[in-house]
């Protein structure tokens, strides 16, 4: 059935891929577009939950899984699995296996509830509405167990529209002896059939008095209306339903005495049951069967595309490094979520905001306090995450660094999550840095980081995207795969802009103007002052400051609490924005020039050139050997700051310097200097001899940070292999450096369990934030990298 699917939709896309030369690529993009919709419209769409599906939609159904295990009813009210949260006594979580178009295995390691779950989730294509899916639902106890282990396990359904309608089938009052079956139709969604099997596994008994009331063999259905809003606080809503009935049993039997949870399914033991989604436009309802089959085929092209594409080189090709790989690789795909609603923006223009004057941040900290936000919306994103437990939604200046190895595996999923992010901007070209879209996201988020500011940026890493995209399509020459080439491949979604180089340029088509928008209100609210402080630069325009400032904090740049000139002051240069601003003009100027924009590539060449020349002119300390930010001093003249760190290096993370420059074998020398960058597991954030290092948050103050060290290693290759006085140099340091991140992430994810926020320079352990999938996740791009032998062999170059 799924390859039919493949083969009916390849030969559409071969009839217009025809088409498409004689000069209908609109056709040919609006109906890839639909295909689109249709492999992505059901997914784990809800990452903060340990399962949670939904579809693409604003309104429509939601499905999700929760558990716990049953001694007593103290247990049910304390230890309920639902949300992802961190310290919560998991022995690690995530997706083993997982591809956003076809399904995956996660296992979640429960130590507190000393049971394992494994959730089993396929996609089945066919019908007007994304076609079907099913989920098979796995207990085992874990070795501590007691052999009559009681987990009860509760499956949510939630219709979220006014036009939704759900049944059930009846069963008996003490529950549901079979299979469970809900029927519905919804606007987005059509007819569909929604079945809970009654599964294998053994039941408890108990001669409880008050257990005569419920045969614990049974299912048990409970449903309710609530408002709108209260949707997603499932679990509390879950709570008060029992409440009542739960304090009349401990009321008269005492906690200690009371029979075993009665909601849901009770199971005794290892357990098993499946969760089947039929779309009744597909014609035929999917079955335990086609569920078992599904598996089988989604595990089988998940591992083979995984050795076509990330498969680790040495010294990392062994297992252990390839279940570690996969493990990245899915928890990062399986981050992906869906979100809709409405977030908080201040767009007072209070003038404050312009932080013109000595002392403004704490202008700019009183025009917050006044809370003139307004909600936006409702708005909706298609993104992945940094972390299930911890930050489950989207992030301008991380999503640029999750899509790097989703576009290798996926590039068309990449893709649609660009234009989703790109349809967020507003009519200036801002695009909020943090979408918390609606109160479920809000709900994670402390207050004061709830709002957002329309004169604040973030990094534009969707430009790192983009250039890979770039790259791609230049190295596809126009070729196409056959059909048959394609479908032995997979999916041909994956990879149509590519394929079809006319597809391609016809999104890069819709996304310039974006992008044009989005640079030009940098240049407008980012811009930095050379006219005021009389400064001498090759460029009078480009020079940049982030807005956003305080004391201890530049948030906005993404590098929080790292050292930056004292005290803050509006005539401050910061060398990683001007950077920022150097890569963007590089990507648009190749971006112009492959939409046929000749005058625009002139401009963007323009302030290109005048980018690499005022990193020297105003960033460079030839006295530190490093870049610098700038800062006006208290004769009024400009004044270099040097924190030797991350910032330090920015013109070579992002490919700025030439492989001649004697400015980069001084970078190279900072980075690779143990007394300095240069640790046993990867680069710190900040010189260790720093007054600053490990000081206060220490949270961008001697971490090691893996996107970060992720954009070195790029650039170490890339000088490695272009002629030059550092090759030699740029190899050695790639080589120790990629050993050092892997090992470091693999060992502690060994350990733990969990990938990991940073990493400590010192003795390599994860910290903050555990189940970092987000960025950390950049290592599967790092194990397939090929260790550099010889920078002057041919062989070496084409292996990259």
């Amino acid at each position: 059935m799924v390859l039919l699917s493949q083969l009916t939709a390849w030969l559409s896309l071969s009839l217009l891929a025809s088409a498409g030369t004689g000069g209908n690529e609109g056709v040919l993009h609006s109906e890839i577009g639909r295909l689109n919709n249709q492999s992505l419209l059901w997914g784990p769409y809800r990452p903060n939950l340990y399962f949670g599906v939904r579809p693409r939609v604003p309104n429509g159904i939601a499905a999700a899984l929760s558990w716990v295990k049953v001694d007593n009813y103290v247990d049910v009210q304390g230890n309920v699995r639902y949300t992802c949260e961190q310290n919560e006594d998991m022995a690690g979580y995530g997706w083993e296996e997982y591809d956003t178009r076809k399904g995956g295995v996660q296992t979640i390691h429960d130590a507190k509830n000393q049971i394992d779950m494994t959730t089993m989730f396929v996609k089945v294509p066919g019908g007007a509405h994304g076609g079907s899916w099913a989920a098979r639902i796995k207990g085992q106890p874990r070795d501590d167990a007691p052999e009559d282990l009681k987990t009860t396990v509760i499956f949510y359904l939630v219709t979220e529209g006014l036009d939704e309608t759900i049944d059930v089938a009846e069963g008996t009052p003490t529950g549901f002896d079979e299979d469970v079956t809900f029927t519905g139709t919804s606007k987005d969604l059509g007819g569909y059939k929604f079945v809970v099997t009654k599964g294998k596994g053994f039941h408890p008994t108990s001669d409880h008095p008050a257990s005569a009331q419920r045969d614990l063999e049974k299912t048990v259905v409970h449903s309710e209306t609530v408002p709108f809003h209260h949707l997603w606080q499932a679990k509390k809503l879950f709570f008060q339903a029992l409440q009542a009935g739960v304090n009349e049993i401990i009321k008269e039997y005492g906690p200690d005495t009371a029979p075993p949870s009665v909601a849901g399914k009770v199971f005794e033991g290892p357990f098993e049951f499946d969760v089947l989604f039929s779309s009744e436009s597909a014609g035929k309802d999917i079955t335990s069967e086609d569920l078992s089959r599904e598996i089988q085929l989604t595990t089988e092209a998940f591992n083979d595309r995984f050795k076509e594409i990330f498969a680790p080189k040495a010294p990392f090709n062994t297992e252990r490094y390839g279940k570690f790989g996969k493990s990245m690789l899915s928890n990062l795909a399986g981050g992906i979520g869906y979100f809709y609603g409405q977030h908080l923006v201040d767009r007072s223009d209070a003038p404050e905001y312009e932080e013109e004057n000595e002392g403004f941040w704490e202008g700019t900290a009183e025009a917050r306090g006044r809370r003139q936000e307004q909600a936006e919306g409702p708005y909706e994103l298609f993104s992945s995450i940094p972390s299930r437990p911890f930050f489950p939604r989207g992030f301008l200046w991380d999503e640029g660094f999750h899509l790097l190895p989703i576009i290798d595996w996926d590039t068309d999923l990449a893709l649609e999550i660009v234009k989703s992010w790109y349809n967020l901007m507003d009519e200036d070209g801002w695009i909020a840095r943090e979408q918390i879209l609606g109160d479920e996201a809000r709900s994670k988020v402390p207050a004061e980081f709830q709002v957002q500011y329309p004169h604040y940026a973030n990094p534009p890493t969707l430009y790192l995207v983009l250039e890979a995209f770039l790259d791609k399509l230049q190295k596809s020459n126009g070729s196409q795969a056959t059909g048959k080439e394609r479908l032995s491949a997979g999916d041909f979604l994956q990879t149509a802009y590519i394929d079809n180089p006319e597809l391609g340029l016809e999104y890069l088509r819709n996304l310039y103007p974006l992008l044009r928008r989005q640079y030009s209100w940098f240049k407008k609210t980012q811009f930095g002052d050379l006219k005021e402080y009389d400064r001498e630069a090759y460029s009078k325009k480009e020079a940049y400051r982030w807005r956003g400032r305080s004391i201890q904090h530049c948030l906005t740049s993404g590098l929080d609490d790292y050292p930056r000139p004292q005290p803050p002051h509006p005539g401050e240069l910061h060398v990683d924005l001007l950077s920022w601003m150097g890569m963007m003009a590089r990507t648009l100027a190749k971006v112009a020039d492959i939409v046929g924009l000749p005058e625009d590539v002139q401009e963007y060449n323009k302030a290109l050139d005048g980018i690499s020349h005022n990193l020297v002119d105003l960033h460079w300390s030839e006295a530190d050997g490093c870049f610098c930010d700038a800062t006006i001093d208290d004769f009024e003249e400009h004044a270099l700051v040097c924190h030797k760190g991350y910032i330090s290096l920015f013109p070579f993370l992002l490919g700025l310097l030439e492989p001649d420059d004697a400015k980069l074998g001084k970078v190279l020398d900072l980075l690779g200097d143990e007394n300095e960058l240069f640790s046993p597991h990867g680069i710190r954030s900040l010189s260790k001899r720093s007054e600053f290092y490990g000081t206060d948050e220490n949270y961008w103050r001697s971490p090691v940070w893996i996107n970060i060290n992720y954009l070195a290693l790029t650039q170490l290759r890339d000088y490695a292999l272009r002629p030059g006085p550092y090759t030699a140099k740029s190899r050695d340091l790639f080589n120790r450096l990629r050993q050092n991140l892997v090992d470091t992430v693999y060992k502690s994810w060994e350990e733990t369990g969990f990938a990991w926020e940073q990493y400590n320079p010192e003795t390599g352990a994860g910290q903050r934030t555990q189940h970092f999938t987000g960025w950390t996740s950049l290592v599967v791009k790092m194990m397939a990298m090929d260790e550099l032998k010889d920078s002057g062999s041919s062989h070496a170059r084409d292996e990259l």
